[in-house]
């Protein structure tokens, strides 16, 4: 019965693959679990008060809604979409809540915003437009947004593990470790775990990336037994140690088992923000948060697609509406429980790559964030230097697509250049998808082949150029 609906045979799997793929997908993004907390549960809103109303903040709270919402949205994304695709808090969408609308608002009237978005946002799924949109796209051009992922998500597993940083004064944006300098034992673990992984790969064992994870993760326990790290960035004090784990310290919890708290969900208040800000305002919050929400899960949706051979020949996927759908419900769940929309996860990719092809790895990587709510601190032991060597390896694998791509198509060719580099560049998966639609557009329409262009893109490139011009919007309509 397992197999015959989730379709594990004809898809080329087996319960063991989508079980392992399902664990590692959980391990490479359940940093989110411990970092929402710290985006969204430190800010404060217009009044001053923290996320649920208080003087102070408690991350605990915002920890196990944020646990809670992946773990059902997962499910119901294996259950409902069948698809090895998993959901929670959006990072960058929580980032633009916190900053971008929370100060201007409490944050009841925040997550109220968020619920509208995602009510609009599953009209747009029911009326069939998110889906048309999906299909209006080229397939070569979805193919480049699947590269660009890859790239991107290649160099996310770099920046967390510290490998390549910011730099503070110099001449370029990012640099090897600190300064130049690769510093410190989290950054060894890292390698560590990336050549591990490579290894088990070449020579073909199964189970590689979860193999790397856990080792890596058990030498980075004894490191730090060992030789008392620490973390990268000391809340308490401000202090930065660049030789410091970035987020969870590898070492063994006091306690393991903690007691959730729920009270977070319904706390938002629907139509509060406009009564805090102008009409205009809210409205182009709610647009930023939906153009973000809706080509984010394009992007994402296709690279999983093309990354786990479920793409059929015009660069479709099994079950679209209905994962679509599911992801739409994301924002709304995640502005009802208080935490910020969630929304569909690229780290998914690392279970694919495990070998995860039906939503029972979905289904399982639900379950292990259901069970983290209640055993957070047990999660807050894997470091993101033993996770992060699967989201490198990953990216190499959907790095492989680019041969796919027409290059002697200068239509096809350039916007796929851009949508590839551009998400990495920018740190942000819309940008690269929106400059791509929109540079297609204007050369086939300069080549005199603006016809093959199907009219929805041109209504999205359209919206994507309001997108892009938000700042003179802003300062035109005062």
């Amino acid at each position: 019965m397992l197999d015959s609906y989730f379709k594990i045979t004809e898809r080329g799997s087996t319960v063991a693959q989508e079980v392992r793929g399902g664990i590692v997908t959980f391990f490479t993004m359940a940093y989110i679990v411990a970092l929402n907390p710290l985006i969204i549960g430190l800010a404060k809103d217009a009044d001053g008060k923290y996320i649920g109303g208080g003087d102070a903040p408690n991350l605990a709270l915002v920890a196990a809604m944020t646990a809670l919402m992946a773990g059902v949205l997962t499910i119901l994304m294996g259950v409902l979409g069948n698809y090895p695709l998993a959901l929670a808090t959006g990072l960058g969408l929580n980032t633009f809540v916190a900053v971008g609308i929370a100060s201007q608002m409490t944050w009841a009237d925040a997550m109220g915003l968020v619920v509208i978005e995602g009510i609009i946002i599953t009209i747009l799924v029911l009326t069939g437009f998110r889906g048309a949109v999906f299909r209006a796209v080229p397939g070569q051009l979805k193919i480049a947004i699947s590269v660009g992922i890859g790239l991107f998500i290649a160099l996310i597993g770099l920046v967390d593990a510290g490998f390549v940083r910011r730099t503070a004064n110099g001449p370029v944006p990012v640099t090897l470790g600190d300064n130049g300098n690769l510093v410190g034992w989290p950054v060894i673990v890292f390698g560590f775990g990336l050549l591990l992984t490579i290894g088990l790969m070449v020579k073909k064992v199964k189970g590689a990336i979860l193999i790397g994870i856990v080792v890596a993760t058990a030498a980075a326990i004894a490191i730090e037994s060992a030789f008392k790290i620490g973390p990268l960035f000391n809340g308490a004090t401000g202090a930065v140690n660049p030789k410091g784990w970035n987020l969870n310290v590898p070492a063994m919890p006091a306690e393991i088992v903690a007691t959730p708290d729920f009270s977070l969900f319904g706390d938002f208040n629907l139509l509060g923000s406009f009564d805090r800000v102008p009409l205009i305002t809210a409205i182009l919050f709610i647009f930023t948060l939906l153009l973000s929400d809706f080509f984010d899960t394009v992007g994402t949706v296709t690279a999983i697609g093309h990354e786990s051979g479920l793409i059929d020949d015009e660069g479709n996927v099994p079950n679209n509406n209905r994962i679509l759908f599911v992801d739409s419900l994301g924002a709304v769940a995640g502005g009802a429980g208080s935490i910020s929309s969630n929304t569909s996860y690229i780290e998914s990719a690392a279970g694919v790559g495990e070998g995860a092809r039906t939503g029972l790895a979905s289904v399982v990587t639900g379950v292990l964030f259901l069970l983290t709510t209640f055993l957070a601190p047990l999660v807050a032991v894997i470091p993101y230097e033993a996770a992060t060597p699967a989201l490198v390896i990953v990216g190499f694998l959907m790095m492989t697509q680019i041969k796919n791509i027409d290059w002697e198509d200068l239509g096809i060719a350039i916007p796929a250049f851009l949508t590839i580099i551009l998400m990495p560049f920018t740190y942000n998966i819309s940008v690269g998808i929106g400059v791509g639609f929109v540079t297609h557009v204007v050369i086939r329409t300069i080549q005199g082949r603006g016809k093959e262009v199907h009219p929805l893109l041109w209504i999205v490139s359209g919206l994507f150029m309001i997108y892009f011009l938000q700042s003179p919007i802003n300062i035109w309509v005062g």
